[in-house]
Protein backbone atom coordinates (compact mmCIF):
# COMPACT_ATOMS: atom_id res chain seq x y z
CA UNK A 1 0.00 0.00 0.00
CA UNK A 2 1.10 3.68 -0.68
CA UNK A 3 2.07 5.04 2.59
CA UNK A 4 0.43 8.26 0.83
CA UNK A 5 -2.24 7.20 -0.49
CA UNK A 6 -4.27 10.00 -3.09
CA UNK A 7 -7.31 11.28 -2.48
CA UNK A 8 -8.93 14.28 -4.02
CA UNK A 9 -5.56 15.42 -5.87
CA UNK A 10 -3.03 15.34 -3.28
CA UNK A 11 0.51 14.42 -3.49
CA UNK A 12 3.83 14.35 -1.39
CA UNK A 13 4.97 17.86 -2.66
CA UNK A 14 5.08 20.44 -0.92
CA UNK A 15 5.91 18.44 2.45
CA UNK A 16 8.85 19.67 3.73
CA UNK A 17 7.68 23.18 3.65
CA UNK A 18 7.83 25.06 7.36
CA UNK A 19 4.31 25.88 8.44
CA UNK A 20 3.22 29.83 9.06
CA UNK A 21 3.51 30.54 12.92
CA UNK A 22 0.23 30.52 14.51
CA UNK A 23 -0.56 34.21 15.03
CA UNK A 24 -3.17 33.93 17.57
CA UNK A 25 -1.61 33.23 21.26
CA UNK A 26 -2.11 30.12 22.87
CA UNK A 27 -3.62 31.44 26.00
CA UNK A 28 -6.16 32.91 23.97
CA UNK A 29 -7.35 29.69 22.05
CA UNK A 30 -9.83 28.41 25.09
CA UNK A 31 -11.57 31.62 25.42
CA UNK A 32 -12.07 32.16 21.79
CA UNK A 33 -13.05 28.04 21.09
CA UNK A 34 -15.77 28.86 24.28
CA UNK A 35 -17.44 31.74 21.88
CA UNK A 36 -16.95 29.63 18.63
CA UNK A 37 -18.66 26.33 19.86
CA UNK A 38 -22.46 27.75 19.81
CA UNK A 39 -21.93 27.30 15.80
CA UNK A 40 -18.86 25.27 15.70
CA UNK A 41 -21.26 21.99 14.39
CA UNK A 42 -22.40 23.84 11.58
CA UNK A 43 -18.38 24.96 10.04
CA UNK A 44 -17.74 21.27 11.05
CA UNK A 45 -20.47 19.69 8.89
CA UNK A 46 -19.71 22.00 5.47
CA UNK A 47 -16.02 21.46 5.82
CA UNK A 48 -14.54 18.88 7.86
CA UNK A 49 -16.73 16.18 7.89
CA UNK A 50 -15.64 14.27 5.09
CA UNK A 51 -11.79 14.03 6.51
CA UNK A 52 -13.33 13.11 9.88
CA UNK A 53 -14.96 10.31 8.38
CA UNK A 54 -12.05 9.04 6.82
CA UNK A 55 -10.29 9.27 10.27
CA UNK A 56 -12.55 7.46 12.19
CA UNK A 57 -12.50 4.60 9.51
CA UNK A 58 -8.62 4.51 9.30
CA UNK A 59 -8.45 4.54 13.13
CA UNK A 60 -10.07 0.69 12.76
CA UNK A 61 -11.19 0.97 16.62
CA UNK A 62 -11.36 -2.56 18.48
CA UNK A 63 -13.95 -2.66 21.56
CA UNK A 64 -11.42 -2.91 24.86
CA UNK A 65 -8.68 -0.50 23.60
CA UNK A 66 -7.82 2.30 25.84
CA UNK A 67 -8.43 5.77 23.66
CA UNK A 68 -7.59 9.18 24.03
CA UNK A 69 -9.14 11.85 21.93
CA UNK A 70 -7.18 15.06 22.54
CA UNK A 71 -9.08 18.34 21.58
CA UNK A 72 -12.18 16.70 21.66
CA UNK A 73 -14.50 19.71 20.75
CA UNK A 74 -18.32 19.05 20.79
CA UNK A 75 -18.10 15.26 20.89
CA UNK A 76 -18.66 14.90 17.16
CA UNK A 77 -15.47 12.48 17.20
CA UNK A 78 -15.78 10.94 20.99
CA UNK A 79 -19.38 9.85 20.44
CA UNK A 80 -18.30 7.21 17.67
CA UNK A 81 -15.33 6.59 19.87
CA UNK A 82 -17.29 5.64 22.78
CA UNK A 83 -19.98 3.37 20.56
CA UNK A 84 -16.92 1.29 19.05
CA UNK A 85 -15.21 0.91 22.17
CA UNK A 86 -18.15 0.02 24.84
CA UNK A 87 -16.11 -2.15 27.06
CA UNK A 88 -13.08 0.55 26.52
CA UNK A 89 -11.91 2.77 28.46
CA UNK A 90 -12.45 6.12 26.50
CA UNK A 91 -11.52 9.55 27.55
CA UNK A 92 -11.92 13.10 25.97
CA UNK A 93 -9.66 16.06 27.14
CA UNK A 94 -10.14 19.76 25.42
CA UNK A 95 -9.42 22.98 26.63
CA UNK A 96 -11.80 25.20 26.16
CA UNK A 97 -14.84 24.79 28.89
CA UNK A 98 -17.48 25.53 25.72
CA UNK A 99 -16.81 22.77 23.85
CA UNK A 100 -16.78 20.34 26.91
CA UNK A 101 -20.12 21.97 27.76
CA UNK A 102 -21.87 20.33 24.21
CA UNK A 103 -19.21 17.38 24.49
CA UNK A 104 -20.75 16.61 27.71
CA UNK A 105 -24.52 17.09 26.39
CA UNK A 106 -23.68 15.21 22.96
CA UNK A 107 -22.79 12.03 25.09
CA UNK A 108 -25.56 12.13 27.85
CA UNK A 109 -27.84 11.26 24.90
CA UNK A 110 -26.15 8.27 24.05
CA UNK A 111 -26.74 4.70 26.13
CA UNK A 112 -23.27 5.08 26.62
CA UNK A 113 -21.25 5.80 30.34
CA UNK A 114 -17.49 3.70 29.45
CA UNK A 115 -16.13 7.91 29.58
CA UNK A 116 -14.67 10.33 31.12
CA UNK A 117 -14.64 14.22 29.46
CA UNK A 118 -12.40 16.37 31.23
CA UNK A 119 -10.71 20.03 30.33
CA UNK A 120 -6.78 19.69 30.09
CA UNK A 121 -4.59 20.59 27.61
CA UNK A 122 -2.60 19.23 25.10
CA UNK A 123 1.11 19.69 26.19
CA UNK A 124 0.49 18.75 30.04
CA UNK A 125 -1.95 15.66 29.63
CA UNK A 126 -2.77 14.46 32.88
CA UNK A 127 -2.46 10.65 31.72
CA UNK A 128 -0.65 7.92 32.70
CA UNK A 129 2.43 6.80 30.47
CA UNK A 130 2.40 3.97 28.05
CA UNK A 131 -0.96 3.20 28.64
CA UNK A 132 -3.28 4.34 25.59
CA UNK A 133 -3.64 2.07 22.22
CA UNK A 134 -4.95 4.69 19.71
CA UNK A 135 -4.48 8.71 20.68
CA UNK A 136 -6.89 10.67 17.86
CA UNK A 137 -6.71 14.43 17.57
CA UNK A 138 -8.35 16.83 14.96
CA UNK A 139 -8.03 20.00 13.90
CA UNK A 140 -5.75 21.05 17.12
CA UNK A 141 -2.70 21.34 15.48
CA UNK A 142 -3.30 23.97 12.92
CA UNK A 143 -3.76 26.21 15.83
CA UNK A 144 -0.79 25.64 17.92
CA UNK A 145 2.79 27.48 17.80
CA UNK A 146 5.66 25.74 15.93
CA UNK A 147 6.94 25.24 19.94
CA UNK A 148 3.49 23.88 21.05
CA UNK A 149 3.31 21.48 18.49
CA UNK A 150 6.78 20.01 19.77
CA UNK A 151 5.34 20.20 22.91
CA UNK A 152 2.32 18.42 22.46
CA UNK A 153 3.99 15.72 20.11
CA UNK A 154 5.89 15.07 23.18
CA UNK A 155 3.17 14.13 25.28
CA UNK A 156 1.84 12.11 22.70
CA UNK A 157 4.37 10.05 22.46
CA UNK A 158 4.98 9.82 25.89
CA UNK A 159 1.11 8.46 26.82
CA UNK A 160 1.09 5.64 23.81
CA UNK A 161 1.89 2.33 24.13
CA UNK A 162 5.14 1.42 22.26
CA UNK A 163 3.79 0.68 18.24
CA UNK A 164 0.35 3.02 19.70
CA UNK A 165 -1.54 4.19 16.96
CA UNK A 166 -1.99 7.98 16.53
CA UNK A 167 -4.77 9.47 13.90
CA UNK A 168 -4.54 13.37 13.42
CA UNK A 169 -6.55 15.34 11.25
CA UNK A 170 -5.39 19.30 10.62
CA UNK A 171 -6.51 22.21 7.97
CA UNK A 172 -3.33 21.75 5.64
CA UNK A 173 -1.94 23.85 2.56
CA UNK A 174 -4.43 24.10 0.01
CA UNK A 175 -3.07 22.20 -3.29
CA UNK A 176 -6.41 22.03 -5.65
CA UNK A 177 -8.54 25.28 -7.26
CA UNK A 178 -10.08 27.35 -4.63
CA UNK A 179 -8.36 25.77 -1.51
CA UNK A 180 -5.69 29.38 -1.29
CA UNK A 181 -8.66 31.52 -0.12
CA UNK A 182 -8.64 30.21 3.75
CA UNK A 183 -4.53 31.22 3.46
CA UNK A 184 -5.94 34.59 2.63
CA UNK A 185 -8.58 34.47 4.96
CA UNK A 186 -5.85 33.51 7.63
CA UNK A 187 -3.48 36.37 6.89
CA UNK A 188 -6.27 39.16 7.32
CA UNK A 189 -8.89 37.59 9.60
CA UNK A 190 -7.30 34.80 11.79
CA UNK A 191 -10.28 35.16 14.50
CA UNK A 192 -12.86 34.30 11.08
CA UNK A 193 -11.11 30.94 10.75
CA UNK A 194 -10.70 30.29 14.68
CA UNK A 195 -6.87 30.94 14.34
CA UNK A 196 -6.30 27.36 11.49
CA UNK A 197 -3.80 27.98 9.40
CA UNK A 198 -2.17 25.37 6.88
CA UNK A 199 0.01 23.00 8.42
CA UNK A 200 1.57 19.55 6.76
CA UNK A 201 2.67 17.56 9.62
CA UNK A 202 4.65 14.69 8.46
CA UNK A 203 8.04 16.03 8.62
CA UNK A 204 7.31 17.11 12.46
CA UNK A 205 5.79 13.76 13.26
CA UNK A 206 9.11 12.17 11.63
CA UNK A 207 11.63 14.31 13.96
CA UNK A 208 9.43 13.44 16.81
CA UNK A 209 9.82 10.20 16.92
CA UNK A 210 6.72 8.92 14.99
CA UNK A 211 6.55 6.31 12.07
CA UNK A 212 4.11 7.90 9.19
CA UNK A 213 2.05 5.54 7.84
CA UNK A 214 -0.79 6.95 5.74
CA UNK A 215 -1.15 10.84 4.48
CA UNK A 216 -4.34 11.65 2.46
CA UNK A 217 -5.11 15.04 1.39
CA UNK A 218 -9.49 15.88 1.78
CA UNK A 219 -11.21 19.28 0.08
CA UNK A 220 -14.49 19.83 1.30
CA UNK A 221 -16.09 23.31 0.51
CA UNK A 222 -12.58 24.20 -0.60
CA UNK A 223 -11.37 23.72 2.56
CA UNK A 224 -8.00 21.18 2.62
CA UNK A 225 -7.67 19.14 5.23
CA UNK A 226 -4.47 16.21 5.86
CA UNK A 227 -5.88 13.08 7.73
CA UNK A 228 -2.52 10.96 8.84
CA UNK A 229 -1.74 7.63 10.67
CA UNK A 230 0.99 7.33 12.52
CA UNK A 231 2.85 5.04 14.90
CA UNK A 232 5.09 5.54 18.11
CA UNK A 233 8.02 4.35 16.70
CA UNK A 234 10.62 4.29 19.62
Amino acid sequence: MNAFPSCCGSSRRGLNSQPLEAVIPQSEIGPLYDKISRVYDVWGRLTESRAIKRAVQLADISDGQHILEVAVGTGLVFRQIVARNPTGQNTGVDLSRGMLAKARRRLSKTMHTNYTLTQGSATALEIDSSCVDLLVNTYMFDLLSLQAMTSALAEFHRVLKPGGKLVLVNMTRGRTFGSGIYDRLYSRFPRLLGGCRGVQLHDILERNRFKVHTREYIQQCFFPSEVIVAHKSF
